[in-house]
């Protein structure tokens, strides 16, 4: 069953001292590997549905510090699901061009269409992330982007695309072994960057801007999930859930066939 404390209230502020980023929720990592496998065959069939019905899109946006698990929650969540309907968006440092245009111009280009499963590997919420702790642009500009985000969203949900935004939380310790891990591994030098120590050195400041994101753009159309990510099984798990769950409610069906299909036949 979906865990509703890692979603807090539209409207509540939130605290991320208040989630735990090793809670598993009692659960063990055998117990959770069955339940992903369980899930990601329903999550299949879904997909396809939805894929073949073409009236509904489902958009997945996923945010985390350096090293939060993104690129590994994308590659292990949707093992096994048509690539033919899932395309994953990275949203690097604008262009000259995308900067010549409004902040939710690219974001609304990559939104999925209808039949779809579009990720959001960062998103539209870096413009008030790291633009904010960065002072890339001022403050009255930043500020007012909560709203714009909020409109774009609804209009999004509004016109059959569902939204999930997923906060993978992570600990400083925790992000500290993993930039480890990296440097002791040749085979993961290429994951690590030196410019994410002075990002590193910002800590205090992004939970802050993260808090704020979350607590002003956690819309019903469009909720937030905290998802403790320290043990990635369990952050696998709470991302899978959390998507079939959502499908289900969507409920895509197949189109109706064609009539007259139980009097074909197929010449020799």
């Amino acid at each position: 069953m979906p865990n509703h404390k890692l979603r807090p209230e539209p409207g509540s502020t939130v605290r991320l001292k208040d989630y735990d980023p090793d809670d598993c929720d009692g659960i063990d990592k055998d117990t959770a590997a069955e339940e992903i496998a369980r899930l990601q065959e329903r999550m299949q069939s879904l997909q396809e549905r939805l894929y073949a019905e073409g009236k509904q899109a489902l958009l997945i946006v996923l945010q985390a510090m350096d090293a939060g698990g993104k690129d590994g929650t994308i590659k292990r969540v949707f093992e096994g699901i048509n690539p033919q309907g899932v395309f994953v968006t990275n949203f690097k440092a604008p262009t000259p061009d995308e900067l010549a245009r409004d902040f939710l111009w690219r974001v609304h280009r990559a939104v999925p269409p209808k039949g779809y499963i579009g990720i959001f590997n960062r998103s539209h919420y870096e413009d008030v992330l790291i633009v904010r702790v960065n002072q890339l642009v001022p403050e009255a500009v930043w500020k007012g982007r909560y709203e714009h985000i909020n409109a774009f969203e609804r209009l999004l949900t509004d016109s059959g695309t569902r939204i999930l935004k997923f906060f993978l939380h992570i600990s400083k310790d925790e992000q500290k072994q993993r930039f480890l891990d990296r440097l002791n591994d040749p085979s993961k030098h290429w994951k690590f960057s030196t410019g994410d120590l002075p990002v590193r050195e910002r800590w205090n400041d992004y939970m802050e801007a993260y808090e704020d994101a979350i607590s002003r753009c956690n819309i019903p159309a469009a909720p937030w999930i905290i998802v403790p990510s320290n043990r990635k099984w369990y952050r696998n798990l709470v991302v899978v859930r959390a998507i079939v769950e959502a499908l289900e409610d969507m409920n895509p069906q197949y189109p109706a066939p064609e009539p007259g299909l139980d009097r074909v036949v197929i010449p020799d």
